[in-house]
Formats: structure tokens, sequence, C-alpha cells
């Protein structure tokens, strides 16, 4: 127990340590202040993968079409403009794309990539829906371990990102995670309009391959910064490496059991593709669409009785 108590200790005391180094700037904008609220939402969200599929049990899924319409380019939106963002403010900051520290000042274009990269982190908290969503659809499958990791990790990382490094180096992630976001969403905003729009999604594969040339760029970025000894701080690049790493091997399973491995009798009929980090289909699958039929097939005869 004393252990413990020490551990518990020290981890506070390394915490307050930790607030002297943070950034003064986004103090007091909203989630900074604690990491209390992310925290808790994180575990809210944990609650409701569990919660979520018992109270799906016994009741019909949730059809949500106008609401994932409306949800997945509202997401192209929010991910835009953080992309616009900091496109436009690294430029006017002449920011360097080989090595770049971060610049604690208060200068325009400083605060304005800081701005981007809060809501680039508060995008990661609304990403938490997605679950929300395959749950109350019942789409069960969907929710896996890939899916998991990856949304519950980026909100708490990157709270820790704006708490202390909201600018240099950290736009270069974010604005390419922003564009393939854009990408990803309107891919399912498309999607959600319906099976017309299926003969337009033929690009759905190469999302995959969008996200893991993302994640090969990511570490060599980092990288190239830890070699040439550039004044971003190390033990920032340094979980960058390792996180970015543990993506490209889940990503490059899911690649290859999605698209590589030859699927059986049973198995064969539309391919799921990553969002992101999860395995979806495109929102109307041949399951549901058989559902429908049979449904409307249904009310025909009842009409003719």
């Amino acid at each position: 127990m004393e252990v413990v108590t020490h551990f518990v200790n020290d981890t506070v005391e390394f915490y307050k340590w930790s607030l002297t180094i943070a950034d003064k700037r986004v103090e007091n904008w909203p989630m900074m202040s604690s990491p209390f609220p992310t925290l808790a939402l994180s575990c809210l969200y944990l609650l409701f993968l569990w919660v979520g599929p018992k109270y799906m049990q016994g009741r019909q899924p949730y059809t949500l079409r106008r609401t994932l319409i409306v949800y997945n380019f509202s997401m192209v939106v929010l991910n835009f403009y953080i992309a616009k963002e900091l496109l436009i403010g690294s430029t006017a900051a002449g920011y360097s794309y080989l090595c770049q520290p971060v610049n604690y000042s208060n200068d325009v274009n400083e605060v304005r990539i800081a701005s981007a990269l809060w809501w680039y982190y508060i995008s990661k908290g609304v990403e938490y829906l997605d679950t929300v969503f395959f749950i109350l659809r019942k789409k069960f499958n969907q929710v896996s371990f890939l899916h998991v990791y990856h949304h519950c990790t980026m909100f708490v990382l990157w709270w820790i990102g704006i708490k202390w490094v909201p600018g240099g180096q950290a736009f270069l992630g974010a604005t390419i995670n922003s564009c393939v976001h854009v990408l990803m969403y309107g891919y399912y905003g498309l999607a959600a309009l319906g099976p017309q729009m299926q003969k337009y999604l033929w690009w759905k594969k190469y999302l995959t391959i969008i996200q893991m040339i993302q994640f090969h760029v990511t570490i060599g970025h980092a990288g190239q910064s830890l070699y040439t000894g550039c004044p971003f701080p190390n033990w920032m690049q340094w979980a960058l490496i390792s996180y970015t790493a543990s993506f490209i091997i889940l990503f490059a399973n899911f690649y290859y059991h999605a698209y590589r491995r030859k699927p059986s009798s049973s198995q064969k009929g539309d391919k799921p593709v990553a969002n992101g980090t999860y395995v979806v289909t495109n929102g109307h699958t041949k399951l549901e669409e058989g559902e429908n039929n049979g449904k409307r097939q249904k009310k025909e005869r009842a009409k003719r009785d």
C-alpha cells in the first residue's frame, strides 16, 4: 500500500511540475485547464461500449440515415476548416516542413495555429459519435479493437499535445490527417445518401492506402527530426513514432484481411473500408437491402390480400 501511495504522490508532483512548462496561452481555453473533462468523456465512451450493446439487445436497429448524412458532411466541413487554418497560419508564419520548433508567443499566426490544433483535438472527441452510431445501428462487428484504440487514445493524447506543444511540427500531422478525414467523411456522407451512390464510391479501397502512407510519412518526419537534432521536444517525437508504429501494424493487418486474403464463399460481398481507424461498410449492405426488399414484398402482399 505504501508503494502505491508513493507512486500516486510522485505522479501528482510530476504533473504539477509539468504544468510549469505547459503553454500558458491555452490554459483558459475550453477543456484545457484540467485533464478531467477529457478523461471523463473518454470513460463515458468506454462505458457506452459496454452498456450500449446491452441496451440494443432485443431492440430494432436505428436507421439514422439523415443523422449520418448531416454528421458526416459536418465532419467534412470541420476538418476542411482545420486544414485550411493550419495551412494558412503555417504559411504566414514561415513554417518549415522539415524542422519547426514551437513558438509560444502571442503572434497572431502562432495563436491561429494553436487554435486550429485545439479544434483538431475537439474533433477527436466529436468522433466518439462514430461508435455511438455503430452501436445504435447494431453494427457491433464494426466496433473493432482498431476502432476503439484509435478513438479513445487520440482524444486523450491530443489533449496532452495541445497542453504542451500546440504548434511547431505538431501542425504537419494534424494537417495531413484533417485532409484525409475530409476524404474519409466525404466518402461516408456520400454512402449514407443511398445505394444509388455506390457506383461513385469505387475509391473506398484507397482510403486505407492513403492512411498507411500518412503513417509512414509521420514516422519518417519524426525520425528525420530526431536525426537532425531539431529543437522540438524529443519525448513528443518518440511518443509519436511509437504510437504511429502501432497503427501501421493494425492497419496492415486490416488491409490484408480486407483486400489481400482470399475470402471464403461465406464472406464474399462488399468489402469493408477503414474509417480513419476502423472497419466499416458503406452503410447500405446487401443484407440491409435484402431486408428492405423483404419488407416491401410483405407490404405488397398485404395490399393484394
